[in-house]
């Protein structure tokens, strides 16, 4: 295990007495998970308000959906599954940030939220190379590169094996090279 990750078995685990009610076990999870989980979805939205929001509707979100991961043989990683809630959580928010907006202004061919925060942290040649690569190419460069994921990590939050995501990054990093060189 890398140092400063956090371990998956154990949140599992942890999980598993949380389904059962076990208040102390969900404030473990959460005193464990939340630190990781908030400087992930800080390196996708700047608005930190923003993300205190998100964090906490996630783990409300895993508070009463606990017992579906723990007893799921299908979810992998405890991990991959948070970061999933919260991930669509801050694009629920942006969205509904985004209605917000357009109720005020009219919006010219909104792009998606993914897009919004990637425009909005990168742009110039490296914004263009990461938008003229293939989604699942994108996919996997923004979990490992932009979240910091690891590739297991990465694996479980895209729901394909460690060897398929080893193989998209390296394309990926590729045809990035070129489109820059």
């Amino acid at each position: 295990m890398r140092q400063g990750t956090v371990g998956d078995d154990d949140e599992r685990a942890l999980l598993r007495r949380a389904a059962r009610g076990d208040r102390a076990a969900f404030a473990e999870f959460y005193r464990r998970t939340s630190p990781w989980l908030a400087v992930r979805l800080r390196r996708r939205c700047a608005d930190h308000e923003l993300v205190d929001e998100v964090v906490q509707e996630t783990y409300v979100a895993v508070w009463r959906a606990a017992g579906s991961v723990a007893e799921s043989s299908a979810v992998d990683s405890a991990l991959g599954w948070l970061w999933t809630i919260a991930n669509r959580r801050l694009v629920d928010a942006f969205r509904r940030e985004g209605r917000q907006r357009a109720l005020a202004e009219r919006p010219v061919d909104v792009p998606g939220a993914e897009e919004a925060v990637v425009d909005s942290s990168l742009s110039g040649d490296v914004g263009s190379a990461l938008n003229a690569l293939a989604p699942e190419l994108r996919a996997v460069l923004r979990a490992l590169v932009l979240d910091g994921l690891s590739v297991r990590e990465t694996s479980a939050l895209l729901g394909i094996p460690e060897g398929t995501v080893k193989t998209r990054a390296r394309r990926a990093r590729l045809m990035m090279r070129e489109a820059m060189s």
